[in-house]
């Protein structure tokens, strides 16, 4: 079975969450599966091992289950985007909408050098916004958007529209 077909034996719907009408795609059931998050690692360190990008971003929270050991194992940096108030340092931040309101993401000043080229990683990909507003971070501390990665994509959002001002490179391991 390749990656998509992987995730997608595992991956398990909840339907009306968080909200009525809504059909969620639980990825917890990955981590139960120590043999498929490993699997998951190996297929996106293979795909950016050459990617000639300084460092890795991930989007709170389940960016972050992906997306740190996926630096660590290319030896790069990890920027943690969180929700406002987390961070305890200086940082810079970045309102935004999404699917179910309004959020605030901020990310430190020093978390980059200009110039970075910084793959964006997150769990979900569905309308945009998130990923959008984190590029949008990436950008004003003077790094690069070199890509973004997604476990799962909601082709039918239509978010992968929005994040094709930043680049082409968006990588979705399966999509619904």
């Amino acid at each position: 079975m390749n990656i998509e077909q992987q995730l997608k034996a595992v991956i398990r719907d909840i339907p009306n969450f968080p909200k009525e009408g809504i059909l969620f795609k639980d990825i917890s059931t990955i981590m139960l599966n120590p043999s498929l998050s490993n699997n998951v690692l190996d297929h996106l360190e293979n795909l950016y091992k050459s990617a000639n990008i300084q460092a890795v971003a991930g989007i709170e929270s389940r960016g972050f289950l992906f997306g740190y050991p996926l630096a660590m194992r290319l030896g790069l940096p990890f920027i943690l985007i969180r929700k406002q108030g987390k961070l305890p340092y200086e940082k810079i931040s970045f309102s935004y909408d999404l699917e179910y309101g309004s959020a605030t993401i901020e990310m430190h000043t020093d978390a980059l050098s200009k110039g970075d080229k910084v793959l964006i990683h997150d769990d979900l990909l569905a309308t945009g916004g998130s990923a959008a507003a984190a590029a949008e971070l990436i950008l004003k501390s003077g790094g690069e958007v070199a890509g973004f990665n997604f476990l799962v994509a909601l082709d039918f959002l239509n978010g992968e529209e929005i994040l094709k001002k930043y680049t082409d490179n968006i990588v979705n391991l399966t999509r619904y």
